[in-house]
């Protein structure tokens, strides 16, 4: 673990926190109308509405607080940040200064999946690493599988990474590790997949090998139109598998965030449902849901 030492300077409302090696070529200095948005221990410590200033150079972190508080109160506790920071992303601005991959993490409905969005392109497509044994041919899937035990599933699709999650932490615990990995993974031009990713604009075709009927093609084209683009946001996919004519029953396939998450069912029946039966009452009445 980088451990951090406090030592007081000559300005009482200014306190150092050492380490052992150079955090930043240079030096850096930040106030709250400062862009921190790429750099995470900033963000932490501007938590604290106590904080006003900070100043980053050589082997410290020099921070300014108001009088309404003692340090004796805080120092420790911001001691412990910036130790979990540096732990987590030790290259303090390295990815701002050199222009890098910035990632930043997005929830989504599904408590168990972040999603890693970058401002790039990752994959024309998508795959979906179901399990650890499924990883292989997709580079990427293996690296955050053996850098994180406590990850199960993985979701890739044009410029973001769906991470679920088992119980072992939660997401406040691990989110910066994981965005750090995965943004120096990228960054360092390391390859995402090497088996051919699906497409998008049918992505069931190869689950159902057939065409649409006219009555499936309306009803994909209502789910491409007003369901996909906020599904897919939240770090998902949702497609049409197939129809039931006699029971008026469309059946969906669950990806990404949202398979297994547990709100898809009420979604589906709240929201999804509704659209449907509102743009074709006359084909649909019921909607069910397939985890992908």
């Amino acid at each position: 673990m980088r451990q951090i030492h406090i030592e007081p300077t000559a300005n009482p409302k200014v306190m150092k926190f050492v380490a052992d090696y150079n955090l930043i070529p240079g030096s850096l200095e930040l106030d709250r109308q400062s862009d921190i948005s790429e750099i995470p221990l900033a963000q932490e410590l501007f938590n604290y509405p106590f904080v006003n200033r900070i100043f980053i150079t050589a082997n410290f972190i020099a921070v300014a607080k108001e009088d309404s508080i003692e340090w004796n109160m805080v120092a420790e506790n911001l001691k412990n940040i910036i130790e979990d920071e540096l732990l987590a992303n030790p290259r303090i601005y390295l990815q701002k200064k050199k222009q890098l991959f910035p990632v930043y993490a997005e929830m989504t409905p599904n408590p168990a999946v972040m999603k890693f969005v970058s401002s790039r392109g990752i994959l024309n497509g998508f795959v979906e690493v179901k399990s650890r044994d499924e990883a292989a041919g997709v580079p990427l899937a293996q690296a955050v599988f053996e850098e994180f035990p406590y990850v199960t599933e993985i979701f890739i699709s044009d410029n973001y990474v769906a991470v679920t999650k088992d119980d072992t932490f939660q997401w406040h615990e691990i989110m910066t590790p994981v965005r750090s990995f995965i943004a120096e993974y990228l960054q360092n031009g390391g390859k995402v997949s090497d088996i051919e990713p699906h497409q998008h604009e049918n992505p069931v075709e190869k689950i159902i090998n057939r065409d649409y009927t006219e009555s499936e093609k309306k009803i994909s084209d209502i789910l491409t139109e007003y369901v996909a683009p906020a599904v897919e946001n939240d770090g998902g996919k949702i497609s049409l598998i197939e129809y039931d004519e006699a029971g008026k029953t469309a059946r969906m396939l669950l990806q990404g965030a949202c398979s297994g998450c547990p709100s898809s069912t009420a979604t589906l029946k709240n929201g999804i449902e509704n659209i449907l039966k509102q743009f074709l009452p006359e084909l649909v009445e019921h909607v069910e849901a397939v985890n992908g």
